[in-house]
């Protein structure tokens, strides 16, 4: 089976000044949460939904849930500490509800609203080549990347044309990402926190996806005013 797993665990502290977590923010009437779930909803490849929150958030995700999708089944969990201690709680849910041996889990942001149909679709097809071990969704870099290790020396500017900025989905089989992670030592989990970034150190191949310039993460006060622009005025085509 195939699940989506929607990581909503963010707090939303580089929002500004508001008291909802940003996934829960609205942009065209809605939270932005709703408008990611639309997406995986609707799309024939996804099995079942999960979503991942914060303990003290999972009474508002389910009443906000049950005002916008009264007959669809959607499985709230809680979420960990990290966003990789989130992601294996949703493995760890599949695996205790599943009888399927080997299941294919979708993990996306719940703040990236624009995510496609087509992006979601290519994530679940790559992942049925045996010789792909993960998915990750990328747009190329536009911009020269400018490495410092010390935050104030440059230390290395890596050629352009090999460098990709990452987005989500990111796809994995459940089973072989459980398997991963835990043969990180404790140190590697701190601080590997993606998940795409574990399986390449693991010399792992992972695919790359083409993502879109629009399926941006709402993580700033800027990104949120953006986000409504695009829902007002831009008509996001998810062919």
């Amino acid at each position: 089976m195939v699940y989506a797993g929607i990581l909503a665990g963010g707090q939303g502290k580089r929002m500004g000044r508001t008291e909802l977590p940003k996934q829960f923010l609205n942009i065209g009437g809605k939270p932005i949460i709703i408008h990611t779930l639309e997406q995986f909803i609707i799309c024939k490849k996804i099995d079942k939904i999960i979503i991942a929150t914060p303990e003290n958030w999972k009474s508002y995700m389910i009443d906000i849930l049950n005002k916008y999708y009264q007959n669809c089944e959607l499985n709230v969990i809680s979420g960990g500490n990290t966003r990789n201690e989130t992601i294996m709680k949703i493995c760890e849910f599949i695996k205790e509800n599943s009888k399927e041996k080997e299941n294919i889990i979708v993990t996306h942001d719940a703040v990236r609203p624009f995510i496609t149909q087509r992006i979601i679709e290519d994530n679940v097809e790559a992942m049925q080549d045996k010789n792909i071990d993960a998915v990750d969704t990328v747009i190329p870099a536009t911009d020269t990347i400018v490495e410092s290790t010390n935050n104030n020396i440059i230390t290395n500017i890596p050629i352009r044309d090999y460098m990709y900025q990452g987005q989500t989905p990111q796809t994995f089989r459940v089973n072989e990402l459980v398997d991963t992670y835990n043969s990180l030592e404790e140190r590697e989990k701190e601080i590997l926190t993606d998940a795409a970034k574990i399986y390449a150190l693991k010399k792992k191949n992972v695919k790359l996806v083409k993502g879109e310039i629009y399926n941006m993460k709402i993580t700033q006060e800027y990104d949120l005013k953006l986000a409504n622009a695009i829902v007002k005025g831009v008509e996001i085509n998810n062919d």
